[in-house]
């Protein structure tokens, strides 16, 4: 079965919504790395050597191939990252091989038969 890994760099206001924008598009699990700091073209500000910004999280979803698209596009949606700079980010990896996903893989394979 052919997968791809969706990483999104998300703020951690916006986490949850695109957990359920992904879980409704078929991710099938998720894993969140808490407090990653991340930073655009203008630099956030400090005060007294203090950092100012909002931590984000990096939240990854291993999902089946045919549905990365749209999954990707349902958490920029939901996490507004094209409508509010600053929010987020997400990309798609191609994924060769995993191992662990056993519980998971009958569900994917069951949504693919049901689709085709």
């Amino acid at each position: 079965m052919r997968m791809k890994l969706i990483v999104a760099l998300v703020s951690d206001d916006k986490t949850d919504a695109v957990i359920e924008a992904a879980r409704a598009g078929g991710a099938t699990g998720v894993t969140v790395v808490t407090s990653a700091r991340g930073e655009g073209i203008t630099p956030k500000r400090s005060f007294f050597g203090l950092d100012l910004t909002a931590h984000g999280n990096v939240v990854l979803f291993l999902v089946v191939e045919t549905r990365a698209r749209d999954i990707l596009e349902q958490i920029g949606s939901a996490g507004r990252f094209d409508e509010e700079p600053g929010s987020g980010v997400a990309f798609q990896i191609a994924v060769e091989d995993a191992v662990g996903l056993s519980s998971q893989i009958s569900i994917m394979r069951e949504e693919l038969e049901e689709e085709l």
